[in-house]
């Protein structure tokens, strides 16, 4: 695979204020969002988040397969300590917030939620979903929560409880509430990683000191099974899942006693990746390359840098070859297709701004250099 430099070429223009949003074209990101925080809206154009201590950000593509972006935007997102995305094949975008009111050593922590239906257009207010525990200080104990949304269009709602199991709040048909669901596990450290299949089944991967356990609904909607733990050591934070076959799931992490890079399908062999991940998951993509159906990861190197890769999907074994981007990024990095089938890869630079590489012409994995928006 041949990447290039990203050292940047043009910038963006402000964007229009929309909505609940404000134009903050100077406005400097101060960490990504967990989850896929890149986009393909149902128009075809990408969005990308971020976000300040109070404010989530947003960047849009004023045309399917870009370049211009406009933005930032901010929106509001007060007391937020963590925020994920999870988008459902109807291209809604789905933002839960972990929420924190309140000062002392007991605030008031709850999950929230918030919905943007289509690209460019306001974002919700923030409503609340919530939290399994009545107490205070229980509900200070939370964990991140991230979602997953079925062909259904109903979202499951995953976050570690005060004891360190997993509680579950999905929307009924009618797109109600119902109560929080208890799937059990224990002593979970890190965020969840939780995927939809498109089959409709929602499952997920947590990990302890000792092992990892997974859930799997046993159909579309049904109830989540607890399956046999896995023997593993999950870096807390470094889970990342992808639909790599019909129903069935890749996870990718970093070892905690190495960490080097891991992927790994229930039922078989942990795969060694090379590499070593800074603190936070890989960004993983299927995409066609040189009409091979392949995985393409990306990931944080422990001193800033991007690094890309690529191998066949579910053929790790044979090996890959992690090449340097030459963007650093602040957080996570993020993959995702365009309009035109191009893998794009996006950063948040030191700098606090958003950079953009799409793949160029010719074959493999080779991108254009990097636009800072």
């Amino acid at each position: 695979m041949r990447t290039r430099s990203g050292r940047g070429a043009a910038r963006a223009t402000a964007a229009v204020p929309g909505g609940e949003g404000t134009t903050a074209a100077r406005t400097a990101a101060e960490a990504t969002v967990d989850g896929r925080w890149l986009v393909l809206g149902r128009d075809g154009r990408l969005t990308a988040y971020a976000r300040t201590r109070d404010s989530l950000l947003r960047w849009t593509e004023t045309r399917p397969g870009g370049p211009e972006w406009t933005g930032p935007e901010a929106f509001p997102a007060p007391g937020l300590s963590h925020v994920s995305i999870a988008q459902g094949p109807d291209a809604y975008v789905h933002l839960l917030g972990r929420r924190v009111r309140g000062d002392g050593d007991t605030p008031t922590v709850d999950v929230v939620h918030a919905l943007q239906y289509q690209t460019g257009r306001p974002v919700s207010e923030w409503r609340p979903v919530g939290s399994p525990h009545k107490d205070r200080e229980k509900a200070a104990r939370l964990g991140p929560p991230v979602a997953a949304v079925g062909p259904s269009g109903r979202v499951h709602v995953l976050v570690a409880n005060a004891a360190g199991g997993v509680m579950v709040r999905r929307e009924d048909a009618k797109g109600k509430w119902e109560p929080w669901l208890d799937i059990k596990g224990s002593n979970v450290r890190g965020a969840i990683a939780a995927l939809a299949h498109a089959s409709g089944r929602v499952e997920a991967l947590a990990g302890s000191a000792q092992r990892a356990m997974r859930w799997l609904q046993d159909k579309a909607d049904g109830a989540f099974r607890e399956q046999p733990p896995i023997p593993v050591r999950i870096a807390p934070g470094t889970l990342s899942a992808l639909e790599t076959a019909p129903d069935r799931a890749t996870y990718y992490w970093a070892d905690e006693g190495t960490g080097q890079l891991v992927a790994h399908r229930p039922g078989g062999w942990v795969i060694p990746l090379g590499g070593v991940a800074s603190d936070g998951p890989a960004a993983v993509l299927r995409a066609g390359l040189d009409g091979y159906d392949c995985t393409v990861l990306a990931h944080r190197a422990l001193d800033g840098q991007v690094m890309l890769a690529a191998c066949g999907t579910e053929n790790e074994q044979a090996g890959l070859w992690w090449s340097p981007t030459g963007e650093r990024c602040e957080g996570d990095p993020a993959l995702a297709l365009d309009a035109l089938g191009r893998v794009v890869l996006a950063v948040i630079g030191p700098d606090g701004a958003l950079r953009v590489s799409r793949q160029g012409p010719g074959q493999g994995l080779s991108l254009e250099p990097a636009v800072r928006v």
